[in-house]
């Protein structure tokens, strides 16, 4: 401040004509016509211009900017608001400090907005289901793709946690107005269940960080309806006499086919997407061991192990196991699509009017209810939902007995000769 005694009116010609001598190590030229303003030179030619006042007793000074980027008139401009913002008591520099921290923020609440995004979320999800084993993981993604990502570009793109149920109901309306009412459903499902792995992340160490980076603190697709005349179940299950045709039908046909579609029938009606995953590592001479990968949230495939009757037994010899696979075309390294055999299964009941792979299970559970299988012993043998605390926590019985029972009178039932009025039941 005692160099302000060195004070002229600046210019162009006295800003290039001012220097710093060799022995100093800067030297101050302070304007007149903005007193806070001074022309700050060092001896290696570096010219600057700078603010200085004081405030509450103490020195402020700050660089306004090199002389080759500030206009003298810029320079004085400034200047002349610092000495405002000093002599109202604001110090610039912490206003300054403010402004950058903000924008700081503002920089990173722009990258995690482009980062932790709905169709992140969608494919965190999805690559987390897979993770787990879950086989819906395809599913999932083909849903996300085709009805969120590629249909909703905009949404899409937006902070998962900003997303409305009224953008989730729009995305399923549009699905129900192609006639598609349970995708409509399955993709509420499904983006209801990542959300809800987003959300409880926060508090489930079991779930991987990176979901708790979405900052989802509520679920907008628990918020929506399903299409409920979507979700009506199908109950066209395969009548006794069809079943037996059915059969009829597939042991009669030779080779690896027949014998797949003689063990899918044998074994109860497994879900194809389970059974053609069979491994061969998991079968044995009266068993094989399948992976449900049905089930809740977050939980890896549930093991299902079915008995096999002898006539099942021979199916399976007959399939060739070897490689990693059991039931492949290509020696174990890969297992036979599901849709494979479900197209096989459709070929053996085309004489069958409006059959469907999907009716053979529903015929089975039907054809042993009426055989007196209890519900219990169809759902363990079919791998339905186990519920309750007791069922899923204290019984540790494996109920293999029964599921073998509940086999051998499927097996009966589908060998009654069809003139015959005789039902077998359940043995005493």
């Amino acid at each position: 401040m005692k160099q302000q005694a060195s004070r002229v009116r600046l210019t162009a010609g006295r800003v290039d004509a001012f220097g710093c001598p060799a022995d100093k190590s800067q030297t101050f030229l302070w304007d007149t016509e903005a007193p806070a303003l001074a022309l700050r030179a060092t001896p290696t030619g570096r010219k600057t211009y700078v603010f200085e006042s004081r405030m509450h007793g103490a020195t402020v000074r700050i660089t306004i900017g090199a002389v080759a980027d500030w206009p003298l008139g810029e320079a004085r401009t400034r200047a002349q608001e610092l000495k405002r913002l000093t002599d109202a008591g604001s110090d610039p520099r912490e206003i300054e400090s403010q402004k950058q921290a903000a924008s700081a923020a503002a920089k990173v609440a722009k990258l995690e907005a482009d980062r932790y995004t709905l169709a992140n979320l969608l494919t965190a999800y999805c690559d987390q289901q897979e993770a787990l084993g879950r086989k819906s993981h395809a599913d999932a993604r083909s849903i996300f793709k085709l009805h969120v990502v590629e249909a909703w570009p905009k949404v899409a793109t937006l902070p998962a946690n900003v997303v409305t149920p009224e953008q989730i109901a729009d995305m399923m309306r549009r699905v129900i107005q192609l006639g598609k009412g349970r995708t409509a459903n399955k993709l509420r499902s499904y983006v209801r269940a990542a959300y809800q792995v987003a959300k409880a992340s926060r508090s489930k160490a079991s779930i991987p960080v990176e979901f708790k980076a979405y900052n989802v603190r509520a679920n907008p697709a628990a918020d929506t309806e399903p299409d409920e005349s979507a979700n009506k179940a199908d109950k066209n299950p395969l009548s006794a006499v069809e079943l037996r045709t059915y059969w009829q039908a597939i042991r009669q046909i030779e080779g690896f086919p027949g014998a797949l579609l003689r063990l899918h029938l044998l074994t109860g009606g497994q879900r194809l997407e389970q059974l053609v995953q069979l491994r061969t590592a998991d079968t044995q001479d009266d068993a094989v061991l399948l992976f449900d990968g049905k089930g809740r949230p977050g939980k890896p495939p549930r093991p299902h192990m079915v008995p096999l009757t002898h006539e099942a037994a021979v199916a399976l010899i007959e399939c060739e196991p070897k490689g990693a696979y059991a039931l492949s075309t290509d020696g174990g390294n890969t297992h036979v699509s599901a849709a494979t055999l479900s197209e096989w299964a459709m070929q053996a009941g085309a004489r069958i009017e409006k059959f469907q792979t999907k009716r053979i299970r529903s015929g089975v559970e039907t054809l042993l209810a009426s055989a007196r299988i209890s519900g219990e012993h169809r759902g363990r043998l079919q791998s339905h939902g186990i519920s309750g605390v007791q069922a899923r926590h204290y019984d540790g019985h494996n109920y293999m007995d029964e599921k073998r029972e509940a086999l051998n009178a499927l097996f009966n039932l589908l060998t009654v000769e069809p003139e015959s009025n005789v039902v077998p039941f359940k043995a005493a």
